[in-house]
């Protein structure tokens, strides 16, 4: 793996766009860190004059501490050996702890406000940047609690923060991965090579990578299962602290939507299980294996295609395959190539996987570890997605409104995925490559549809376990996982004790109840997609009105915008026909 002194300087990050130096990171820290005092508004907020200036001072500080935290992520991520960086990112979180501490009076304040206040606040101009934070503030008083029960949380959100931080240590700095030996070379395997060694033909190879990469998280699991149950516990604590009945319903509230949505996904994809049953047996067929193992689930099931290209070539790939979002939106991807928001070589140290960060007034950052796969290009348009996501709700959005709810975060970053996807099979003239293509764009649905509610049905019945008063152990948690996939999955894949264990390595589950967002992001780009390219530009146009809404509205309103209302089941069931149609043709093509 190389080191990052060895990386060519333009596929990496300029932090220094956020800050020029470390030294002007420590300034502007502490300088913040010495102005947080909010108390001179602390019993006046029933002052309409007096309100406006708190939520304006209150933007100018998050929108710095944003700042802080963006550029002390992006400089740990790039080696999480560097302890330097790494009490950067803890600086930060005391400096959000102590924020929270002293805005903790609002909220309780707010709630004490009649709704005849607040409701006139929502219609006076000068509070225009902040009239769907007071109508979320109207919805939930119900759940706001005293203002000395807020200070207690918010004194313990720095502690509480904790579970996440350390499953990232250990998945990135301690886990004890093994040697392997790869195309002749002995080598460390890491969570990139494994990826690789998992999409190649040599099934001796994967499955021996398989055997290690498990081994060294099983030979942590009883660490890692009590690092998870700590977290659900905190979910669990929070979730009682401000009255919801669940942790499901105080996540789903959090994002302002319904619980119907979640309703949805998973009985629309529990009601097609057997398709995935039978995309599972015909990969048995085509491998001609007697039995098949979670090691052979990304295998190629087409021979004689490769699709590798260095970054650069895939980048101009992904541009270009994008082209039905119109020419603005290529020209903004070779403004985040060319100065440089992406970070792009697996190095010594580095985070592994893929992300955006938003920065205001700057722009988005985007770390990648890219490989020479489709899987890495798909990447790119994801990541990029994102990026792009934010780029247009912070350019049309005030800076009160400009982050868009997580329960959106994951649409543009996969409609982009399926429009190259979709690009690719409009230009695929061999027949091979087509069928390439339709069993990539299945395993994409299986990953991001039905492996993603499957995720999110597991997290469910940890909650759920925990909220009924039974602890979580490593025997009940693989027990839960093993019969969920069984379901999911079905009997033509061999369920092995690996497999039962795949839930201690999914980072996400420290960030309760996103992995369904994944889900019903895919089903929304899949709808959004078909509009673009059979309606073309009113959709086009459309789809950019959800991309700069940021925080105008609830996030459902906003998919709204772009034609998929996901409070149906309308955009569920095209989904779940556009998979079995995709294996129809698959089938077809493969002669099964």
């Amino acid at each position: 793996m190389m080191e990052r002194k060895e990386v060519d300087v333009q596929h990496t990050w300029d932090v220094e766009q956020i800050y020029t130096s470390d030294e002007l990171w420590e300034k502007a820290a502490d300088e913040l860190n010495s102005k947080l005092d909010f108390s001179k508004y602390a019993g006046k907020l029933g002052d309409k004059e007096t309100l406006l200036k708190y939520l304006k001072e209150n933007d100018k500080v998050t929108e710095e501490l944003e700042r802080l935290a963006v550029y002390a992520n992006l400089k740990r991520d790039e080696d999480t050996r560097v302890a330097k960086y790494n009490a950067y990112s803890g600086k930060v979180d005391m400096i959000y702890s102590r924020y929270c501490s002293a805005t903790a009076f609002f909220e309780p304040e707010m709630a004490a406000q009649d709704n005849e206040y607040l409701q006139e606040l929502t219609e006076d101009s000068d509070f225009a940047d902040y009239d769907y934070q007071i109508q979320l503030l109207i919805k939930r008083k119900a759940h706001v609690v005293s203002e000395k029960e807020e200070k207690l949380v918010a004194l313990s959100s720095e502690a509480l923060g904790t579970f996440s931080d350390i499953f990232a240590m250990i998945d990135n700095a301690d886990l004890p991965l093994p040697a392997i030996e790869y195309q002749g070379k002995p080598c460390k395997l890491s969570h990139g090579l494994y990826g690789l060694i998992l999409h190649s033909n040599d099934r001796a190879k994967r499955a021996e990578a398989y055997k290690k990469y498990y081994s060294a998280y099983i030979s942590l699991l009883n660490t890692i299962t009590a690092n998870y149950y700590g977290n659900v516990k905190k979910d669990v604590f929070l979730s009682k602290v401000y009255n919801f009945d669940s942790c499901l319903s105080h996540a789903l509230f959090n994002e302002d939507v319904d619980k119907k949505v979640y309703e949805n996904l998973l009985e629309s994809v529990t009601e097609n299980c057997a398709v995935m049953h039978r995309y599972i047996a015909d990969r048995k067929k085509i491998l001609n294996y007697e039995k098949l193992y979670f090691y052979d689930v990304y295998a190629p099931l087409v021979g004689n295609v490769e699709i590798k290209m260095p970054y650069d070539e895939a980048y101009e790939y992904v541009i270009k395959g994008l082209s039905a979002l119109g020419r603005e939106y290529q020209e903004l991807l070779r403004t985040g190539r060319d100065e440089r928001w992406i970070d792009v070589e697996e190095t010594d140290g580095k985070r592994n996987g893929a992300y955006s960060a938003a920065v205001y007034g700057v722009h988005p950052y985007v770390l990648l570890n890219y490989q020479p796969t489709l899987t890495d290009i798909f990447t790119i348009a994801h990541e990029m997605g994102h990026s792009l996501h934010t780029y247009f709700s912070q350019k049309n959005q005030p800076y009160a409104k400009s982050e868009y709810k997580i329960f959106v975060a994951e649409v543009a970053s996969t409609v982009n995925e399926v429009l190259l996807l979709k690009d690719m099979l409009a230009h695929a003239l061999d027949a091979n490559l087509k069928k390439y293509l339709l069993n990539y764009y299945l395993d994409s649905m299986r990953a991001t549809l039905h492996r993603q509610t499957m995720f999110a049905e597991f997290e469910y019945e940890a909650h759920k376990a925990v909220e009924e008063g039974n602890p979580l152990t490593r025997e009940n948690l693989c027990e839960i996982y093993a019969n969920i996939g069984k379901k999911y999955y079905g009997d033509e894949i061999e369920h092995d004790y690996e497999i039962s264990c795949e839930w201690c390595r999914i980072p996400h589950f420290y960030s309760s109840f996103y992995v369904y967002k994944y889900a019903t992001g895919i089903i929304a780009a899949i709808n959004i997609v078909h509009r673009i390219l059979n309606e073309g530009e009113q959709a086009v146009e459309d789809y950019f009105k959800f991309l700069s809404g940021g925080s105008s509205t609830d996030p459902v309103s906003l998919l709204k915008l772009a034609g998929v209302d996901l409070s149906t089941k309308e955009p569920f069931e095209f989904a779940m026909k556009e998979f079995e149609q995709t294996l129809t043709e698959f089938e077809k093509l493969m002669k099964i």
